[in-house]
């Protein structure tokens, strides 16, 4: 595998960082190669929120279910789906904007994520650590407010960035069988079966044989009830109609 396969493959989720904070040019560097991810016609569709005051980054930590690490780590950002930009800019040049469209939602949804993990990649590469918050979403609106964002902007995810204070083991994922398909989709419950013994025994190595767990257990508690559904509320009151 060349270096860039083995960095991708060796990706796990730090929530333990050191003291030493990430620079102003680190961040400036990261954010820019997270702009060359691609982009659904040029949009740009993103808004990154460094969140720098320590009184903020608490709150925030709370809202999105007590993860002190939002408060600890080197760096926090506020990754947001911005259609406000874009729909701004093309009705300066003249366009009569229809907004609230569904595919705006995805647009602004898919680029904001393609270009932040651009930038989890980048990170790593320079020897720091990341870790998503989606819990972000738990108190979106109270998000929102904290950080003054305008109708048709949504926070989408958070994203801790430092310099590990640990080096946790790299959680398996599902055998490339159940991903990749040829011509049609075909289920593989087979692969699912052997990821679950897989997933037992990571989990039995990770908490001393404490934890009985597999993937399809620990995904039952998602959707045995309904998921954050105040989202569709909120996104509508961000001007996200869903047309």
């Amino acid at each position: 595998m060349n270096p860039t396969i083995e960095l991708l493959k060796s990706h796990r989720s730090i929530r333990k960082f050191t003291d030493q904070p990430v620079s102003a040019a680190l961040l400036t560097a990261l954010v820019e190669a997270g702009q060359a991810a691609a982009t659904s016609n040029h949009v740009q569709a993103y808004s990154v929120i460094h969140v720098k005051n320590p009184d903020n980054r608490q709150k925030i930590a709370e809202l999105a279910g007590g993860q002190d690490y939002v408060a600890s780590s080197g760096a926090f950002l506020v990754f947001c789906a911005d259609m406000k930009r874009p729909t701004d800019a093309a009705e300066a040049a003249g366009a009569r904007v229809v907004r609230g469209m569904t595919e705006q939602l995805l647009v602004a949804t898919i680029d904001v994520s393609l270009m932040a993990q651009n930038m989890a990649t980048a990170a790593e590469s320079e020897g720091l650590g990341i870790c998503y918050i989606g819990g972000v979403r738990n108190n979106p609106q109270a998000i929102s407010e904290l950080l003054e964002l305008p109708e048709h902007v949504y926070p989408v995810f958070g994203m801790c960035l430092g310099y590990p204070a640990h080096q946790p083991d790299i959680k398996p994922r599902l055998p490339v069988s159940a991903i990749l398909k040829e011509d049609t989709y075909r289920a593989d419950q087979e692969a699912v079966e052997v990821f679950d013994n897989t997933m037992q025994d990571y989990y039995q190595a990770r908490k001393g044989g404490n934890k009985e767990a597999s993937w399809s257990t620990n995904l039952a508690p998602l959707f045995d009830s309904k998921l954050r559904p105040h989202m569709r509320d909120f996104l509508v009151k961000r001007g996200f109609e869903m047309k």
